[in-house]
């Protein structure tokens, strides 16, 4: 099984729009075809931070990455913060997750990002087994906190 990384082009939309789909599914999120429609913008606008990227295994999109340039004041660089990753569940199990990581490391490394950042929940087990493997779990918590009206 080859896998490929790529950046996402509009040549993806409907199988991104799957893929997506199928996050905000596993998140338990709302994702009407407008949301989509804003964050597919963002990734086409050159101008936008945000970057989708695709694994295609056999030339076919199975996992998606989104990740931006994040400035990080303590380390005084900046860092890379993975938003969302996703693999489509029958692709599971095949090291697609891995290799979306192993890409985003080299772009870091590229970039002059000192480490890529991201948090998961505390109960998806699965995927907590693989970021266990390639990084370093660490002692923060996160808070939202909502804007005023």
């Amino acid at each position: 099984m080859g896998v490929e990384i790529v950046a996402v082009t509009p040549t993806h939309a409907a199988r991104w729009r799957e893929l997506y789909q199928g996050y905000a599914d596993f998140y338990r999120r709302p994702s009407d075809d407008a949301h989509k429609d804003v964050v597919w913008g963002w990734l086409m606008d050159p101008n936008h931070e945000l970057e989708g990227y695709l694994a295609l295994v056999d030339g076919i999109p199975q996992g998606l990455a989104h990740v931006r340039r994040m400035p990080s004041p303590l380390r005084g660089q900046d860092i890379g913060f993975l938003d969302d990753l996703f693999v489509d569940p029958a692709a599971r199990g095949h090291r697609v997750g891995e290799h979306l990581l192993a890409f985003l490391a080299d772009l870091a490394g590229q970039r002059g990002w000192g480490v890529i950042r991201w948090i998961t929940a505390d109960d998806n087990y699965r995927a907590r087994a693989l970021y266990d493997r390639v990084a370093a779990k660490t002692a923060w918590n996160l808070y939202e906190m909502p804007a005023k009206s």
